[in-house]
C-alpha cells in the first residue's frame, strides 16, 4: 500500500508520500557485487541526493532507478506498485526522466530540436500522419513545440534555441540536457552529477534552476553529486553509499554529524 506520510523540512515545505521505495537491493556483475542490500526511499516533491566516494555504487543505483539494470536481489516498488522488470523507454514512459554523467545530447541538432526529443514518450500519432504532418501528428506536435518553448524560457535558453549543441559551452550542454529531460513532464527526475566540470558561477546557475524546478513544477528530484556544498544546500534528504553498503541516511545535517559518513570521506580504513 502506498505511503500517504510526509514530513515537513526545515523551511516549512511539504514533502508527500512515497513516490519510490528501492527495497532490499542488490546488484551483481558475475563476482562482482556494486550494491549490497540498499533500502531507501523517495518521497513526492523532494529533492533526495545520492552521495558517497568514488566507486560506491552510486550510478548504479541511479540505472537500477531508470531501468538501465534489473536488480539481481530486491524491489523497486513505485507510486504504491511493485515494478516488474522493464527496459528504459518504459520507464521513462511511467514518467522517469534523466540526465547523465556523460553529456548525451545530438550535437548536430540544435537545442530546440535536442529539447523536443524529450518528448517522444508523449507522441502517439501513427507514422502515415506523421509524416504528411497531418490530422492528429500535427496537433500533436503544436501541443509538444509548446511545451517545450515553456521549458526553454524556463531556464533562460531562448537565444541559442537554433543554435547547434556541438557549438556550445560545457555549462550550456548541462542546461539542454536538463530541458530535455525536464520537456518530458516527469514525476521523477534523475540528476547524474548535474555540476559535474562546472565552475562555480556555472554551479550556482545549476543550483538555482534545479531548486526551481523542483518549486515550480512541483517535480521530485533524486541526484548524484560529489561536490558537498550543493548537496547540503539542494537536498532535502541524503543516503550515503560506500563500496556498495549504505551506511548513512537521513537530513544533511544528520548525514554530515554521521562518523561513518565523515570516515569514509577522509579514507579513514576499517579495521
Amino acid at each position: 500500500m502506498k505511503d500517504t506520510e510526509g514530513y515537513v523540512t526545515a523551511d516549512g515545505r511539504q514533502i508527500g508520500g512515497t513516490l519510490m521505495e528501492m527495497k532490499n537491493i542488490t546488484l551483481r556483475f558475475g563476482g562482482v557485487v556494486a550494491i549490497q542490500d540498499i533500502s531507501f526511499d523517495i518521497r513526492e516533491g523532494e529533492v533526495r541526493a545520492i552521495i558517497g566516494p568514488n566507486g560506491a555504487g552510486k550510478s548504479s543505483m541511479l540505472n537500477v532507478i531508470s531501468g538501465f539494470y534489473t536488480p539481481s536481489e530486491g524491489e523497486v516498488w513505485y507510486k504504491g506498485s511493485k515494478r516488474p522488470p522493464m527496459k528504459p523507454f518504459e520507464v521513462a514512459r511511467q514518467g522517469v526522466a534523466r540526465t547523465f554523467q556523460n553529456i548525451a545530447l545530438f550535437e548536430g541538432m540544435t537545442v530546440l530540436d535536442n529539447v523536443m526529443t524529450g518528448r517522444l514518450t508523449h507522441m502517439n500519432a501513427g507514422l502515415a500522419s506523421q509524416a504528411l504532418w497531418w490530422g492528429k501528428a500535427r496537433t500533436e506536435e503544436m501541443e509538444n513545440r509548446e511545451k517545450v518553448e515553456r521549458v526553454i524560457d524556463f531556464l533562460e535558453i531562448q537565444n541559442i534555441r537554433k543554435t547547434p549543441v556541438g557549438r556550445l559551452p560545457y555549462g550550456l550542454k548541462k542546461r539542454v540536457e536538463l530541458a530535455r529531460a525536464l520537456a518530458a513532464e516527469p514525476s521523477l527526475l534523475l540528476l547524474d552529477e548535474p555540476m559535474a566540470g562546472m565552475n562555480v558561477e556555472e554551479k550556482e546557475d545549476m543550483s538555482r534552476f534545479v531548486l526551481d524546478v523542483n518549486d515550480e513544477f512541483g517535480t521530485t528530484i533524486c541526484l548524484i553529486e560529489h561536490d558537498m556544498g550543493v548537496v547540503m544546500d539542494l537536498s532535502d534528504r541524503v543516503v550515503v553509499m560506500d563500496y556498495g553498503k549504505k551506511i548513512g541516511d537521513g537530513t544533511p545535517d544528520e548525514v554530515r554529524n554521521n562518523q561513518d559518513v565523515i570516515d569514509a570521506y577522509l579514507g579513514v580504513s576499517h579495521d
